[in-house]
């Protein structure tokens, strides 16, 4: 090749890159996704509820043992978790872990059908926010959402729920129902900042609902996480979608449009505060390390915790067993 070819080459490379920067800069490009190097299946055990639950109570089904599908982890589908584990040689504990979720998880693809699948409409519906109908049929639809997700989560977009999909999916968070007796508070700026584990939605999901029996309005909630965790403004921890920050209620049950308060504000209702708090509790039995608030009437009692800086909001830590940080763990 010629000096001169070798220069234009050149030169065309160099606007070809430069190009390509700009128009990555200025959004107009979409960076390529990358893998979740830190994916891990999400321990469940009994008192845990959740998308991650019905997926197992699917998988359970395929593999022959009978369950109820309700995404409640109870003592009858930890029965069936150990008739499960047994039946593979596992070690039976009724804790459904990375060993547990390798020999339940099936690889469907088009034309497939069963409890599996429905399985896998159940986590894509959730962790990315879909309609698929949960039918058992891996019909068209449901190739598209997997190989949506698969370029979302840059594992090689086949098509094919392989293992490595599972994973990726299991690990990924969801996002909470803002019609289910929450409201959206974004005091940090940080936007849609309200992914967490499939478990912790859907445990604080379940506290909305039982606190909304009380009449004294929604739950006001904060920052949980960013979609696939990592720094977040304003916050040293609430990266692993296990910490939800929550307004404490008032008087009025204005907490969702009127301004936040401390404890110590007159509009403070210290009654509802305790209702919501033994609400979150018993949504997520086993499955709530701590809650710090620093009401000092609620810390005697046992309720919560004092942390500085947590007189406005309640900080709510979930935990499962097994979690690679301790911080995490039950």
């Amino acid at each position: 090749m010629s000096t001169l070819l070798l220069r234009s080459a050149s030169r065309l490379v160099r606007c070809l890159v430069a190009g390509a920067a700009a128009a990555l800069a200025l959004g107009l490009v979409t960076p390529t996704a990358v893998a979740y190097s830190g994916a891990f299946d999400p321990t469940q055990s009994v008192g845990n509820r959740g998308v991650d639950v019905t997926a197992l109570q699917y998988l359970l089904r395929q593999h022959g043992h009978a369950t109820a599908v309700d995404g409640v982890f109870s003592a009858d589908t930890a029965t069936a978790v150990k008739a499960f584990q047994r039946a593979k040689s596992l070690p039976v504990n009724g804790i459904v872990g990375e060993k547990t979720w390798g020999a339940l998880v099936v690889q469907v693809r088009e034309g497939d059908k069963g409890d599996a699948v429905s399985a896998l409409q159940a986590e894509l519906n959730s962790k990315r926010t879909l309609s698929l109908g949960v039918t058992g049929t891996f019909d068209a639809a449901t190739k598209q959402a997997v190989t949506s997700f698969q370029s979302h989560a840059g594992i090689g977009a086949d098509g094919v729920a392989s293992p490595q999909t599972w994973k990726n999916l299991l690990w990924h968070f969801s996002y909470p129902d803002f019609g289910a007796g929450l409201c959206d508070k974004d005091p940090d700026g940080n936007g849609t900042a309200n992914w967490g584990t499939g478990a912790a939605i859907a445990q604080l999901e379940a506290a909305a609902r039982s606190f909304a029996e009380t009449k004294q309005g929604k739950i006001p909630v904060g920052d949980i996480a960013f979609e696939h965790g990592g720094a977040i403004k304003g916050h040293a921890s609430h990266r692993v979608g296990l910490d939800a920050d929550i307004w404490p209620i008032r008087t009025d049950s204005a907490q969702c449009t009127a301004g936040r308060i401390t404890w110590e504000s007159p509009t403070y209702d210290r009654s509802a505060t305790r209702q919501l708090v033994k609400a979150i509790k018993a949504a997520a039995p086993g499955h709530v390390k701590v809650v710090w608030f620093n009401d000092p009437v609620l810390i005697k009692e046992g309720l919560t915790r004092p942390l500085a800086n947590h007189s406005n909001h309640l900080h709510v830590r979930y935990c499962e067993n097994g979690h690679p940080n301790a911080s995490y763990r039950c």
